[in-house]
């Protein structure tokens, strides 16, 4: 890998776990006036969340998998937070109180469990000194240390894991495979029968993008075809949804570009018109240019501070 390359590479991760631990105490915030109320205006720099959280269901969210408790028909489950992750969590979840932050637990700077394991799968993609990252092999040690590090407790200090990891562990916990061999086999198995049924909604969503962020990343220097096609092959097995390949093929390939030295705005106008959310977009960002000189004021003051 050029240095040029591999700069741009460790960059982004950099930024991955920046922007990941600042926006980490406002997850799920959907009222401005209750970010500015709890942390004092806007975020400007690292902060620990608040026990509270104003808008907060996870009370609501079911422990045995995915989606909302209510949601969760049929036969009783045990709980797979409490005792198969998220270990020390369980009370949390089920706090008469309501509000508790998702993140409850985490201090300032750190990071999110999802982020915490994307670089974990980094570091044994590196470490296991794999070439070629659409390889079956890369993603069965993927999945081995995943399961090695959700499963054992201390490892992290976050409350949530969304539903992808609840649905995973679901599965998981009656054989419970442990080597990269019996986990790949797992996981290919469940991914099919997920896919022969009618998908969980809660398994398409925008988390996928955090999983497959090292098998583009690491691919810098591959053609953008191998790397595309390793992360599409792994998001399969941690979110098994119809649509979810598509998005990640749409966001790998521009990724995979930005990365190559093409320009992002470009990349990111491709992309969204592929989805055909260009428009909609647009009138998001007028609407957040409305805050910009607000937040330029707020930056440059927290500079001058520093």
């Amino acid at each position: 890998m050029k240095a040029e390359m591999r700069r741009s590479v460790s960059e982004a991760f950099w930024a991955l776990c920046a922007a990941d631990s600042m926006s980490m105490p406002v997850h799920w915030y959907y009222d401005i006036a209750d970010i500015k109320r709890d942390f004092g205006g806007w975020i400007s720099g690292f902060n620990s969340p608040r026990d509270s959280h104003p808008s907060s269901i996870l009370t609501l969210s079911n422990t045995t998998g995915s989606g909302r408790t209510a949601w969760s028909g049929g036969a009783s489950r045990p709980d797979v937070v409490g005792n198969v992750i998220l270990h020390d969590k369980l009370d949390l979840w089920k706090a008469s109180t309501g509000s508790v932050h998702y993140h409850q637990g985490l201090q300032s700077g750190e990071n999110t469990l999802n982020v915490l394991c994307a670089l974990r799968a980094a570091h044994t993609l590196v470490s296991s000194r794999f070439t070629d990252l659409s390889r079956p092999d890369a993603r069965a040690a993927v999945l081995s240390d995943y399961i090695g590090f959700l499963t054992t407790p201390g490892t992290h200090n976050d409350t949530y894991a969304e539903s992808f990891h609840r649905s995973f562990f679901a599965d998981w916990q009656d054989a419970r495979p442990t080597s990269p061999g019996q986990v790949l086999t797992f996981a290919e198995t469940r991914s099919k029968q997920k896919l022969s049924c009618p998908p969980d909604g809660q398994l398409d969503a925008i988390g996928c993008l955090t999983a497959i962020l090292p098998f583009i990343l690491l691919s810098a220097s591959a053609d953008e075809e191998r790397a595309v096609s390793a992360a599409v092959a792994f998001v399969k097995l941690t979110h098994p949804h119809p649509k979810v390949p598509e998005y990640v093929e749409i966001y790998g390939r521009a990724l995979h570009a930005v990365l190559g030295g093409a320009d992002v705005r470009r990349q990111a106008e491709h992309a969204l018109r592929r989805l055909e959310a260009w428009d909609v977009c647009q009138s998001y960002s007028r609407r957040a240019a409305r805050y910009r000189h607000e937040v330029e004021s707020v930056a440059t003051t927290a500079v001058s501070v520093s």
